[in-house]
């Protein structure tokens, strides 16, 4: 089994949610939760990203 870090686990998650509050906002006619959700993926990938690097270097370390 491969272990994730945590972080983009978390930042996956966020990106959904983000996702999410995009499509309601779009379909309420809601800028800010437009922007809201717009924010939430933007936190998710940045988050994904320090889990990705941190997995490459624990990946390193192993070596």
């Amino acid at each position: 089994m491969i272990a994730m870090d945590k972080d983009r686990i978390t930042g996956a998650a966020k990106q959904a949610q983000g996702n999410i509050k995009k499509t309601v906002g779009k379909a309420l006619g809601d800028p800010k939760l437009i922007a809201e959700g717009n924010a939430d993926k933007v936190e998710g990938k940045a988050r994904s990203a320090v889990g990705g690097a941190k997995d490459a270097m624990r990946d390193v370390l192993k070596k």
